[in-house]
């Protein structure tokens, strides 16, 4: 399958997705840290929203969506922040494509659009943390657990002020990452010789 996973630096989604044999892209502003400079495409995500995709993962920015953030939703909404936030989201959602998934913590887009459907936390895919992640699916299943663990500390959030606790913050757990892969596109068929 030829997949784009939007907004995504790291490139944890889009290893995995290579790992199965599929044509898998990052695409972020910002250069790739995942050491494959070779599938990430440095470009704004709706530009590519132009292009035939047979899967979309998103994970849009939430600096000003998230509830982490609410103390400061007045001020976002004031400036037209917020507003340009959920028009990124929503263009996503909105996507021509058939299978799609939108990646989210906890925020306003539960109430502006509608509630995920499914939430789901680190310690559900072998990391012994607590980080809610919202998912909005389109023709994809629900993940299912791969590996409950013990601990549940919430070790994102408390990450201590500085200039990369953002990125950091957003990263997607490998477990995780890995469950998107297998459980939304599967492995690829080997083409016969």
């Amino acid at each position: 399958m030829k997949i784009l996973v939007a907004c995504e630096e790291s490139q944890a989604v889009t290893i995995e997705l290579r790992r199965l044999r599929h044509e898998a892209y990052s695409c972020d502003i910002e250069p790739c840290s995942g050491g494959h400079p070779e599938w990430h495409l440095q470009v704004d995500a709706l530009e590519l929203l132009k292009m035939r995709w047979d899967m979309i993962l998103a994970f849009p920015p939430c600096t000003h969506l998230a509830v982490s953030g609410a103390r400061y939703f007045e001020e976002k909404r004031k400036d037209g922040r917020q507003q340009q936030g959920i028009e990124f989201f929503m263009a996503f959602a909105g996507a021509d494509c058939d299978r799609i998934a939108i990646e989210n913590p906890v925020g306003i887009m539960s109430t502006y659009w509608r509630k995920p459907d499914q939430i789901v936390q680190p310690w559900q895919f072998g990391h012994g943390e607590t980080k809610a992640t919202c998912l909005w699916l389109k023709g994809l299943p629900l993940l299912q657990p791969t590996n409950i663990v013990d601990g549940r500390t919430a070790r994102v959030w408390r990450m201590p002020p500085g200039p990369d606790r953002a990125k950091l913050r957003s990263k997607t757990y490998q477990g995780i990452a890995r469950a998107m892969a297998e459980q939304w596109a599967g492995k690829c068929e080997e083409e016969a010789i």
